[in-house]
């Protein structure tokens, strides 16, 4: 089948290192890995070793006009332009199916497949209008809640990562019985459990291998590595996580904490570090390939997702499902449908969003409890294996009606 991917958010670069780049690609390769013949429109591409794997396993890329002005207000304007020459493209291409992955400004394929008579599926994972008036600055309010009305509403099925985009989405779609919630999943092939190895950093830091003899057992205190991979944006809560090492290290010395990822926050939490005393405890990463999470991941004993909370929790956490593909136990908010995902307890520990102290305890405790970090992990592992991309894109296909094939899932 020939497939049209859209993206026309500005702010990912489809071959670069956020969590949303993560996110298109693992859904290009899982329709590649199926022999479809598949285009990629995009604003931003980016380039890289994620690049080169994906061009040499056919896919077709098209570059969008670039998103440019000086203030908000010409960028949505020439957003809108760039969204505009969607059109054409599609026209050139001749997609059986167009797949695009909902955007501010995004409204130009799901019209065109719907004229055509080309059946369509819209990805959306996020309410964007609040979400860039909230944190981005959104000049025409008015005018991005009419394109999520357009795009929605020429969409012949509709996927949400949550049921809480899900509920946005009904909202704008005229019909609701074609707005679904498929989540979020993870590549369980590049993604597997493995054990803290030595030495690891030119910091020195060392990890240990867990010893599993019986519950209770400890670790020796030579460090004990609690991580997180992500963008180190505000509402991601890594300001929790160090002021929560704070108290770790007071307990025992040998906890380390290891940031994998960039973004805004990374300087502010950077200080945050040092404020603290927590230099020689807490490593930032930076940016890092794709390729280079696995191993990062196996560096850790438990991996943190500690978001602070709010009304509007509506994401699918991409990083958890990394966790849970490691086999690593799990520290989360009790927030969103995390609680579900964990099982309410049985694939990780839930705590209060934004509790730091309930933080600082659930890791102790799991140091101080090997037996249990093993049970957590494998329950974890098991649970990453029922959402590989694999069956998210079944999923997909399934409630499209559209003959993506099937394949069976990494084991």
């Amino acid at each position: 089948m020939r497939i049209a991917y859209v993206c026309t958010d500005p702010g990912i670069p489809v071959f670069g290192t956020k969590g949303a780049s993560l996110h298109v690609r693992a859904v290009l390769s899982e329709l590649l890995r199926r022999g479809h013949e598949v285009h990629l429109l995009c604003v931003r591409s980016g380039e890289g070793a994620a690049a080169q794997a994906l061009l040499e396993a056919g896919l077709i890329v098209h570059q969008l006009p670039r998103v440019l002005g000086d203030d908000t207000a010409q960028r949505e304007h020439s957003a809108q332009a760039s969204d505009a020459t969607v059109a054409s493209l599609l026209d050139q291409i001749g997609p059986e199916l167009v797949y695009e992955r909902y955007a501010l400004w995004g409204r130009t394929a799901t019209a065109w497949a719907q004229a055509a008579e080309v059946p369509s599926i819209l990805e959306v994972n996020a309410p964007l209008p609040a979400e860039a008036e909230k944190y981005r600055g959104l000049h025409n309010v008015n005018a991005a809640l009419s394109v999520a009305r357009a795009a929605l509403g020429a969409a012949g099925t509709v996927i949400c990562v949550s049921e809480p985009v899900r509920q946005w989405a009904c909202a704008f779609a005229p019909d609701p019985t074609r707005v679904h919630t498929v989540p979020n999943g993870v590549d369980t092939q590049r993604i597997t459990p493995g054990r803290p190895e030595q030495p690891l950093t030119a910091t020195g830091w060392p990890a240990v291998t867990p010893a599993l003899a019986h519950p209770g057992s400890p670790v020796p205190a030579v460090g004990f590595t609690t991580g997180f991979v992500g963008t180190l944006k505000p509402w991601h809560g890594v300001d929790l996580l160090i002021q929560a090492m704070s108290i770790l290290v007071a307990l025992d010395p040998s906890h380390r904490l290891l940031v994998v990822g960039d973004g805004p926050e990374r300087e502010r939490l950077q200080s945050l570090t040092r404020r603290l005393g927590l230099n020689e405890h807490v490593e930032f990463t930076g940016a890092v390939a794709e390729s280079e999470i696995p191993a990062l991941l196996q560096r850790m004993h438990v991996a943190c997702a500690p978001y602070p909370g709010g009304e509007d929790f509506y994401f699918s956490p991409l990083k958890v499902y990394e966790y849970l593909a490691a086999g690593l136990p799990v520290v989360a908010s009790r927030i969103g449908e995390l609680p579900a995902l964990l099982g309410h307890g049985r694939q990780g520990v839930l705590v209060t969003p934004g509790n730091v102290d309930e933080i600082s305890g659930a890791v102790e405790a799991l140091r101080l409890d090997s037996w249990r970090r093993e049970q957590l992990g494998n329950a974890a592992r098991a649970t990453a294996l029922e959402h590989d991309w694999s069956h998210v894109v079944d999923r997909i296909a399934g409630l499209a009606a559209v003959p993506l094939g099937r394949v069976h899932a990494h084991t």
